[in-house]
């Protein structure tokens, strides 16, 4: 008889999400796996493959709905300035209500791309290009409507406030309090100026 799926497989999707999330690659079992899913091992394998195809399609499911959903919403708002002081408070928000101090997940598997292989690398090394190229987007079109200064230079400016997101997102699980977030967020805004 072949194997029927009984359960939702996003929603599995998810709950494995915030596992890895919360304990990275390596450290998260298979049992918190199945723990963290309800599923037993046979469904988590016939559904997802194994625990390396899992995080792929976990991480790849992070990067979508948050990085990439988040960028076309500050994108949409089509004012480069309000965007990129958009991202840095909404940020600080996200690590301040985040009780399990997780970071970003994205982040966190930058942190360890030497124990991952090329298509994980990819994902990371791709979120984190298109995310510095939104900042670089919203100088060049600030400085072209005349809202920010001719000075500034796009590429350096978006590393530098690229930069200031992964402190705050590394530096918000546990290191720093929200005053001092803040303080970074408001540095990168001060670049804006």
């Amino acid at each position: 008889m072949p194997w029927e799926k009984s359960f939702n497989e996003e929603t599995a999707l998810e709950q494995a999400m915030q596992v890895f999330w919360k304990k990275g690659f390596e450290p998260a079992s298979i049992a918190d796996l199945l723990q963290g899913t309800g599923l037993n091992k046979g469904s988590l394998y016939n559904a997802f493959g194994g625990k390396h195809q899992l995080f792929v399609k976990a991480l790849r499911k992070y990067d979508r709905d948050h990085r990439q959903g988040m960028l076309a919403r500050l994108e949409a708002l089509d004012d480069p300035k309000k965007a990129i002081a958009t991202f840095f408070d909404a940020i600080v928000a996200e690590t301040v209500a985040d009780r399990d101090h997780k970071g970003c997940f994205l982040f966190n598997t930058a942190l360890e791309l030497t124990t991952h292989d090329e298509e994980v690398n990819a994902i990371v090394t791709n979120g984190v290009r298109e995310t510095e190229a939104f900042f670089r987007r919203s100088i060049e079109v600030g400085q072209a409507r005349g809202d920010l200064p001719e000075e500034l230079d796009p590429e350096a400016t978006a590393k530098a406030l690229l930069a200031l997101i992964v402190a705050i997102r590394v530096l918000g699980r546990g290191v720093f309090a929200e005053a001092a977030l803040h303080t970074i967020a408001d540095a990168g805004k001060r670049l804006m100026k």
